[in-house]
């Protein structure tokens, strides 16, 4: 997979803290439009992985592009951001005392976050968009509804929304299913293959249920770099990852 034509390309990315090599000679692409789940145990550098996709974290070495042509190393996270690569943390962070809708109107692109928003009438193509994410993140009926009344998948889904609202082109979700009933883990699912018939997206998940139910590519980390990488079923037959992550 070449540079040119990888919509996230990392090429030998290495990183130390304090001498701790937390990312070492780390080498992924992502297609456009392609879903990529990233599974390994605590310390296997996914988080710092995605932090300096984001801009967080500046690697000591390698290569970091962003659709063939940006350098992300070059680019702070606000930039990032800017750029179309959104992330969700894994606790979700909605305002809690606005309607589901205005958690929305406040996460659409352009200069209205803060209180503006909350005096900001929307257009017919915010209000179109808005009734779109809606659809997506399965909350049309709680559009009305305070966001602080959701149940824990609900606000997830809707944090999900807020990313979407932000138009990117790459969706990074830090462990989405932590913390869902079994019902709301099956439909996170769905969600997130319908949203990635339009974007790119990288699920980071421990739980091995809800990445088979994904149906992606499987990349394996352990100590900073790619141990193996394939579908599921591949990747859990492999020895070291059985050892390393599975055999827990």
């Amino acid at each position: 997979m070449s540079k040119a034509t990888s919509i996230l390309y990392l090429d030998g990315v290495s990183v130390s803290f304090d001498g701790f090599k937390a990312i070492n000679n780390l080498s992924l692409t992502l297609d456009p439009g392609e879903m990529r789940a990233i599974i390994g145990p605590n310390g296997a550098g996914k988080t710092t992985m995605m932090d300096i996709i984001t801009g967080k974290t500046r690697p000591d070495e390698g290569e970091v592009y962003f659709n063939g042509t940006i350098d992300l190393t070059r680019h702070d996270e606000a930039e990032i951001a800017m750029f179309g690569i959104g992330r969700k943390f894994q606790k979700p962070t909605v305002f809690e005392s606005q309607t589901v809708e205005d958690n929305l109107l406040l996460s659409l692109k352009g200069e209205r976050r803060g209180f503006p928003a909350l005096f900001y009438r929307k257009s017919k193509e915010d209000a179109a968009a808005i009734d779109e994410i809606l659809g997506t993140i399965r909350l049309e009926a709680r559009r009305k509804d305070l966001a602080a009344n959701l149940s824990h998948g609900q606000k997830q889904w809707l944090e999900i929304g807020m990313l979407l609202a932000q138009d990117p082109k790459v969706l990074l979700v830090d462990e989405p299913v932590a913390g869902m009933t079994d019902a709301e883990t099956e439909e996170t699912a769905r969600l997130l293959k319908e949203i990635a018939k339009t974007h790119s997206v990288i699920v980071v998940e421990h739980d091995m249920h809800f990445v088979r139910e994904l149906g992606v590519k499987v990349t394996c980390l352990h100590e900073g770099s790619v141990l193996a990488e394939g579908t599921l079923d591949h990747v859990s037959a492999d020895k070291r990852v059985i050892e390393v992550y599975l055999g827990r």
